[in-house]
């Protein structure tokens, strides 16, 4: 399986389907998939025992209702914690392991969870069903150095460098990119400047890469950018981006 294989556009499930389950648990990613998700997207932090742990934020305060960081406490301590709905946190490998056939698009929150990441996928063999990213360029490059052949997202600078190049008409074929890039995954604006523009997609598409963007959970935006030609929507409400896909093509077909 190539990451991207298939059609788009795709319904990236923002940390599973919460709905009825606590984000980011095996619960979550059972949901998003049952609706017709075809990403699930999470993040990953490491625990007091060097095991990487799915979880977005560094501290237990939002999602735990209790003080301390993901790092203070071993993975047996942190999957026995009410998240909500009797559910815990579980490592990265439980939940490759629990959804074989299913891509993972892997946002890694620290460095210190690289080693821990590379090992997961590595014992799941997953490393074609994952998309391994960071906000952070020397995070991300870091652990892509380890993984070769999986694919990645790009980080800001590059992002900027084709919004640029796709305003001014540069040449995208001098669109400077990591080799293991194959997609763009950005807000709608950053700071005001409209990031996903008619030219920004032609100059992806142009480029080989696909155009995903995030966080979408309003009817009428995903409408509109499945409209504008996006390869992909990362959302919270799988449910409604895979309605409102199936509906936009089939008025297509």
């Amino acid at each position: 399986m190539a990451f991207l294989e298939g059609s788009p556009p795709r319904v990236i499930a923002h940390r599973g389907l919460a709905q009825a389950h606590a984000e980011n648990t095996l619960g979550a990613f059972g949901a998003a998939i049952s609706a017709g998700a075809d990403i699930l997207e999470t993040d990953v932090h490491l625990s007091k025992d060097g095991q990487v742990i799915i979880a977005h934020d560094p501290d237990l305060e939002r999602v735990g209702a209790r003080s301390g960081l993901v790092s203070d406490f071993t993975a047996a301590q942190l999957r026995a914690m009410d998240l909500g709905h009797g559910e815990g946190f579980s490592t990265l490998g439980e939940a490759l392991h629990s959804f074989p056939g299913h891509r993972f698009n892997i946002d890694v929150k620290t460095p210190a969870a690289i080693t821990a990441l590379v090992r997961a996928i590595d014992d799941a063999e997953a490393h074609d069903r994952v998309l391994v990213t960071s906000f952070d360029e020397n995070t991300r490059s870091r652990a892509l150095a380890l993984l070769p052949g999986v694919a990645s997202s790009a980080t800001s600078r590059h992002v900027i460098e084709g919004r640029l190049r796709s305003w001014v008409g540069l040449p995208v074929q001098r669109w400077k990119l990591p080799q293991e890039v194959v997609a763009l995954q950005i807000p709608p604006t950053y700071s005001g400047l409209p990031l996903v523009t008619p030219s920004m997609i032609s100059a992806c598409h142009r480029r080989g890469l696909e155009l995903h963007v995030w966080t979408i959970n309003d009817p009428h935006d995903m409408t509109r950018l499945f409209d504008m030609g996006v390869d992909g929507i990362v959302t919270d409400r799988a449910d409604l981006a895979v309605e409102i896909r199936a509906m936009r093509l089939g008025k297509k077909a």
